[in-house]
């Protein structure tokens, strides 16, 4: 088989809507794993497919990857965000941080301040020890399973009577036309209450995130008052974002 033969047989199984991985690959077109990873670097660089760990899925609009698919993606990129951000936060400040592998990383970081902290991830909660002086608010909700996060009906009533200094934010895509995106309806509307909920919005995203579009907006561009990446953005991307906010990058 040649290699865009079978890279068109990768592309009709992902596109059926199952993830596939590398071993599984190996064995059904009988190459190497060098070959088989490879064939997606390829596709994901054309944007046919997205890579995660271990595998690949479909690049399709709308699909969303599982928090633990999220979290060990680009980590070393997250944790130097975290400690920007982490920065900026004075004693005595009270912060909003939503769910997110980003926003967790922002929590460890944040973990010896003395601040308080609300959240809708009970990962994020769990992060405050018994020695920590950080004093922690969960927010109630539905449990969204995939993203680990507390949403909803009562997740946006408890934010509509609540107000803080800052607020993190986390998003799948952000992108100059759309905005601020994400793929589910239901977090759309929980992140457009934190958007509301804050003096200073600071959106958290990684390199990757920019130029991409969710299906559902959460804000636009304009609503957002820091942007905190990291180094590896695209010049043009970082020009778009700068148009509409203030950027802090990543050393």
């Amino acid at each position: 088989m040649f290699p865009e033969e079978r890279k068109a047989a990768i592309l009709k199984l992902i596109q059926s809507g199952n993830p596939v991985k590398v071993g599984e690959l190996c064995q059904q077109f009988e190459v190497s794993e060098s070959t088989i990873r490879r064939d997606l670097q390829e596709m994901d660089a054309a944007s046919l497919i997205q890579r995660t760990h271990g595998g690949a899925i479909s690049a399709q609009l709308g699909y969303e990857l599982s928090f633990r698919e999220k979290e060990i993606r680009l980590l070393d990129e997250k944790r130097k965000i975290a400690k920007l951000a982490a920065d900026m936060v004075g004693a005595g400040e009270t912060v909003l941080l939503d769910s997110g592998t980003t926003t967790l990383e922002i929590a460890r970081a944040l973990v010896h301040k003395e601040i308080t902290l609300a959240t809708n991830s009970m990962d994020i909660a769990q992060v405050f020890g018994d020695d920590s002086p950080v004093e922690v608010l969960v927010l109630g909700g539905a449990w969204r399973k995939s993203t680990r996060s507390l949403v909803g009906y009562l997740t946006n009533e408890t934010l509509g009577r609540i107000h803080f200094d800052k607020v993190f934010l986390a998003a799948n895509g952000v992108d100059g036309t759309l905005g601020v995106t994400t793929p589910n309806s239901i977090e759309a509307e929980t992140k457009r209450r934190f958007v509301q909920a804050g003096e200073e919005i600071i959106l958290v995203v990684d390199h990757t995130k920019i130029g991409q579009q969710g299906l559902y907006q959460i804000c636009s561009l304009d609503e957002i008052d820091q942007v905190i990446t990291d180094e590896a953005i695209e010049p043009e991307s970082l020009e778009m974002l700068r148009s509409h906010t203030k950027v802090s990058l990543t050393p």
